[in-house]
């Protein structure tokens, strides 16, 4: 059976993905290149809202936590309009 992972340690994962996909090496041309490097930026975060997007629904969560992760949401979308340039 898997262990459970406490909220802050999830929280602490999202955002090493988030620093994960802000360190990946841009390709020079684009193409092939460039649509691996947006499906990559694009997994890494879809991992990091995975991690955290229950947390807020938990009972047990305190309020420090689920405002925690309320930040990480908005640096997610945020890193993710920066990465990419949308």
């Amino acid at each position: 059976m898997a262990r459970t992972i406490p909220a802050a340690e999830r929280v602490k994962r999202a955002r090493a993905l988030i620093a994960q996909a802000r360190e990946l090496p841009v390709p020079t041309l684009s193409g092939w290149e460039y649509f691996s490097y947006v499906a990559q930026v694009k997994d890494l975060m879809r991992q990091a809202r995975e991690l955290i997007k229950l947390i807020p629904f938990s009972p047990s969560a305190s309020d420090e936590i689920k405002q925690e992760v309320a930040d990480v949401f908005e640096e997610i979308e945020l890193a993710e309009k920066e990465i990419l340039k949308k």
